[in-house]
C-alpha cells in the first residue's frame, strides 16, 4: 500500500488511468535509483579503518549516505578529512563494478515516464565522476539526462539549492516537481524547495525515520512509485 502524507489519509491505486501527477520527477541516487549502499558502507569501513584504525558499523555508516563525503569527515573527523575523502574515493571507484547493484523495475519505470513526457533528472549528494560512473554501470544514463552533483552547488542537502538547480537545468518550477529519495536529507531538501516530496523505504534510511519527516508520500516498491507518479 502507497501512503500519502500524514493528513490525508489517501491511498493511490494503480489501476487509474496512467497518467503522470507531476510533469517533472528529480531522483536521488544514492539508495533510491541505484543500489550503492552495500558499496558506501564497505568504502567507509575502509577509509576509516586505513585512515584511522577504526571501523564503524554499518548503521552508522548508513545514517552518513545523503550527505557530502565533505560534510561527514569534516564534522566526523576535521584532522583527517582530505586524506578520508581521497581514501574513500580511490576505494569506492576500484570496486564500484563489483558492488553496484540495479533496483528491480527501476529501468522499467524510467522509461514509462519518458513514454509518458515526464522531465527526469538527479539531485545527488556523490562527486560528479561517482555520479556518472553509478548511473553507466547501472544502465540509465540516458533514462536520466539532467544530473546536478555535489560539484555544482556551494551547499548541499538538506539545503533545498542542488534540486533547486536540477529543476532550473530541467525547465519546471518546483511546483510542478516532485524529489524521490531514500533518506531524511531528501524530505527535508524537497520541502525546503517547495516540491513535492516521495520517501522510499528500500535505501538507506530506517522505514519510521522517513515516516517521522512526514513526506508526501511513503512508497515501499517500485510498484508502488510508479502508482504515484503515473495514478
Amino acid at each position: 500500500m502507497v501512503t500519502c502524507g500524514p493528513s490525508s489519509g489517501r491511498v493511490v491505486s494503480s489501476c487509474d488511468v496512467c497518467e503522470p501527477r507531476w510533469p517533472c520527477v528529480v531522483f536521488d541516487l544514492d539508495g533510491t535509483v541505484v543500489n550503492t549502499i552495500p558499496l558506501i558502507i564497505s568504502s567507509y569501513r575502509h577509509a576509516m579503518d586505513r585512515v584511522l584504525g577504526e571501523t564503524p558499523t554499518d548503521d552508522e555508516a548508513r545514517g552518513w549516505i545523503g550527505q557530502t563525503l565533505y560534510d561527514t569527515f569534516h564534522r566526523l573527523h576535521p584532522a583527517h578529512a582530505q586524506e578520508l575523502i581521497d581514501t574513500y574515493i580511490a576505494w569506492n571507484l576500484e570496486h564500484l563494478p563489483d558492488l553496484i547493484e540495479e533496483f528491480d523495475g527501476v529501468p522499467e519505470l524510467l522509461d514509462a515516464l519518458s513514454a509518458a513526457g515526464v522531465l527526469t533528472g538527479v539531485a545527488t549528494s556523490k562527486r560528479r565522476t561517482s555520479a556518472e560512473v553509478s548511473l553507466q554501470h547501472a544502465g540509465l544514463s540516458g533514462r536520466l539526462p539532467v544530473t546536478v552533483a555535489m560539484d555544482d552547488t556551494a551547499v548541499h542537502k538538506p539545503n533545498p539549492e542542488p534540486l533547486l538547480l536540477a529543476l532550473t537545468r530541467i525547465g519546471r518550477s518546483p511546483g510542478e516537481a516532485a524529489y524521490v529519495g531514500d533518506a531524511v536529507v531528501d524530505v527535508l531538501a524537497a520541502r525546503a524547495a517547495g516540491m513535492s516530496s516521495i520517501a522510499v523505504s528500500w535505501g538507506a534510511a530506517e522505514r519510521d525515520a522517513l515516516v517521522a519527516a512526514e513526506p508526501d508520500f511513503l512508497v515501499d516498491t517500485v510498484a508502488e512509485l510508479r502508482a504515484v507518479l503515473l495514478p
